[in-house]
């Protein structure tokens, strides 16, 4: 098992939630924490535990970012107009690992930083490989010519596990993407419920 694969399954398994809704999931089979006290039955969590597992939910669900990197990101949210928790979703969603990982473009948002990190995505005509790299509304992406045959690629295109969002133009024919908005929470296709207004309560404690 890869480290990708196995990073992977250990936040699912910790977190109790199969966050991407893969079939291959642990917690589909044992709902239970990993480790020889992960059967223990959970007491009731407390306001900030409720707050922290929003929080370890969220940044999992988007591959692990470092927590430095997330701070930064809820930072910039909070100093947007509007609804801070919208903002939050709205800014991890304009992420061109997000934007991948959503046009099924790969099968996992893991995959889909690997996959921008060695140089097989254009944005725009030129060549980006920084997966937190920021899309805005109107960019194109698109899977670089000589990368459209790669097995993941295929492999991810065929999936039938999840649908791409409307705020996302995509043609699959072509393996190409067009941001078309900046969505919100309501419009992201969460497997599992996401809470970011307790990922805002937790770091304005």
């Amino acid at each position: 098992m890869s480290k990708r694969h196995s990073a992977k399954y250990k936040i699912d398994r910790r977190l109790g939630e199969n966050i991407w809704g893969r079939p291959k999931s642990p917690v589909n089979k044992r709902e239970y924490g990993p480790g020889q006290h992960g059967q223990r039955r959970k007491g009731k969590l407390s306001d900030f535990g409720q707050q922290l597992r929003a929080k370890q939910k969220l940044k999992g669900h988007y591959g692990d970012i470092s927590e430095k990197q997330f701070y930064k990101i809820y930072q910039e949210a909070s100093r947007m107009r509007g609804d801070t928790s919208e903002q939050l979703i709205g800014l991890l969603e304009s992420r061109l690992d997000a934007i991948v990982y959503r046009a099924k473009f790969v099968p996992t948002i893991f995959a889909s930083r690997q996959f921008i990190n060695h140089g097989h995505i254009n944005v725009n005509g030129r060549r980006v490989n920084i997966g937190s790299y920021r899309c805005k509304v109107g960019d194109v992406i698109e899977i670089r010519e000589k990368s459209k045959q790669l097995a993941i690629v295929l492999e991810a295109t065929g999936l039938a596990e999840r649908d791409v969002p409307d705020y996302l133009d995509v043609d699959h024919s072509k393996l190409v993407a067009k941001y078309v908005r900046v969505p919100g929470l309501g419009d992201v296709p969460f497997a599992v419920q996401m809470e970011p207004n307790l990922v805002i309560e937790f770091y304005s404690r």
